[in-house]
């Protein structure tokens, strides 16, 4: 094997270096600014104008290598993300999430128990068995024990000799990923909505990538919920909402019937107390003073609908008061789902952990 050797350039590696971080920095802020390029990169000048981006950086060359690398076009005037810059998006925001985490190997989910398939291969070997697919079969392992029984006559195999390798049961999952967008996640200065988001697509992501037979529906809730395409999530903002946690997990669950997988799960990111519901005549019921007892209780209801439908709750709560607690523990209990109480800051951290748990769970 042969090397070449470089002279060292360390202008070029502090470029390199300084490029990536202007990168992560605008992939913040364009989550922030909901996929507003054109804000992004002007809030990006005043950051370097107030000294925190330094000086001597070219953000206009900075722009133009965005551009040249089809992450950003210009648009009459204004410059939007390309289809490979949302791409971007949530591979920067997998890599961010992931950073803290430990990997997770080849991107199996395991059952816990042997089975045949495309999981991962075991070190044991069994009998075949009748009904064993003949693609489970280990014919390396099989001729040799014809040639132990018989000598150097492979034709001569028999049912006896057929040997099947266990590999770790794989099975697939269906989630649905609520998302609060109600006012509450960017009230008193403090922004929740922006690494809720970026959870969200570096869940999305890694789906995609690694777990290719899985399912991700994305659904948004304030005064009512909806769906949402992967593509719009990066310019998903919260609005002037109440919290609609009934129509949410309905939305969810709704969605999750259609799928064929016998795993179901439900990840909810909230950090509000519920405070509208969707009556049955289509009428929406409001009420922002405490817990109103109708409105929790529909929503406890829809908890204990998805139970039924071996639909898994899984809620995180970005606040910590104490009657909000409460509730979700209620709801918790009911679905007999589980629920974290997690800053912001922790959250991807305990949303990939918990998915990945979820994935080894059997339908109840």
């Amino acid at each position: 094997m042969r090397y070449r050797y470089f002279e060292w350039d360390q202008d070029l590696v502090a470029r390199i270096l300084a490029e990536r971080g202007l990168r992560q920095v605008l992939q913040h802020l364009l989550l922030q600014t909901n996929g507003d390029v054109d804000r992004a990169l002007k809030f990006m000048r005043q950051l370097q104008s107030q000294g925190y981006i330094d000086r001597d950086i070219d953000l206009d060359a900075f722009e133009d290598g965005l551009k040249s690398d089809n992450i950003i076009v210009g648009r009459e005037g204004a410059p939007t993300l390309t289809m490979k810059g949302e791409q971007w998006i949530r591979e920067e925001s997998l890599k961010y999430i992931f950073s803290s985490l430990k990997a997770s190997g080849s991107g199996a989910h395991p059952l816990g128990r042997e089975g045949h398939g495309a999981g991962e291969a075991l070190p044991e070997y069994r009998a075949y068995q009748y009904g064993d697919p003949p693609g489970a079969i280990d014919y390396n392992e099989s001729f040799k024990n014809t040639i132990r029984r018989t000598g150097l006559n492979p034709a001569a195999i028999s049912e006896d000799d057929l040997t099947v390798r266990n590999h770790q049961a794989s099975t697939s999952a269906a989630t649905v990923l609520l998302l609060d967008i109600s006012h509450s996640m960017i009230l008193y200065g403090e922004d929740r909505i922006t690494p809720a988001k970026q959870v969200a697509l570096a869940l999305a992501q890694m789906i995609k990538t690694q777990y290719p037979k899985d399912s991700l529906d994305v659904v948004v809730f304030g005064d009512e919920a909806r769906q949402i395409e992967l593509k719009d999530l990066p310019y998903t903002g919260v609005g002037p909402y109440h919290t609609n946690t009934m129509d949410g997990l309905r939305t969810g669950r709704e969605l999750l019937l259609r799928r064929k997988s016998a795993n179901r799960q439900i990840f909810m990111i909230t950090d509000g107390k519920p405070t509208v519901v969707t009556r049955r005549n289509g009428e929406i019921y409001r009420n922002s003073s405490g817990l109103d007892p109708y409105i929790i209780n529909r929503t406890l209801d829809e908890a204990l609908i998805c139970r039924r439908k071996n639909i898994l709750i899984t809620t995180f709560m970005v606040t910590s008061d104490p009657y909000l607690v409460s509730f979700i523990q209620k709801l918790t209990q009911l679905n007999r789902g589980r629920a974290y109480f997690s800053p912001v800051n922790r959250l991807g951290g305990f949303i990939f952990r918990d998915f990945m748990s979820n994935r080894s769970r059997r339908a109840r």
